[in-house]
């Protein structure tokens, strides 16, 4: 199916600011600047997400405890909560970019 997958959202958007990422998510995970506490998220970090500590998904927060993502491949994009839930369990680390990093 056609659409973004998780990764290839994230750099599209990036990409419009004029930053360019690596085309995966654990690689982007060593972008920027690491976050050390989710009470410190700023909009348009960039949140990763995955299993057995193997970051397998990334999304962009947005702001009052919510992130973008698109959960896979021709699925619509999804605005998802950290707070609770799958998300929240599975989440890993946090990452800000900025222009020129």
């Amino acid at each position: 199916e056609s659409g973004f997958d998780c990764s290839g959202l994230v750099g599209y958007v990036f990409r419009t600011i004029g930053i360019d990422l690596p085309r995966v998510s654990r690689s982007m995970a060593h972008e920027g600047t690491e976050v050390a506490n989710r009470d410190a998220l700023a909009e348009g970090d960039l949140v990763f997400f995955g299993k057995r500590g193997r970051i397998d998904h990334v999304g962009i927060y947005i702001g009052d405890g919510k992130f973008l993502h698109a959960p896979r491949t021709g699925r619509d994009v999804t605005v998802s909560s950290l707070t609770t839930g799958y998300w929240s369990q599975t989440y890993l680390q946090a990452r800000r970019i900025a222009n020129g990093t």
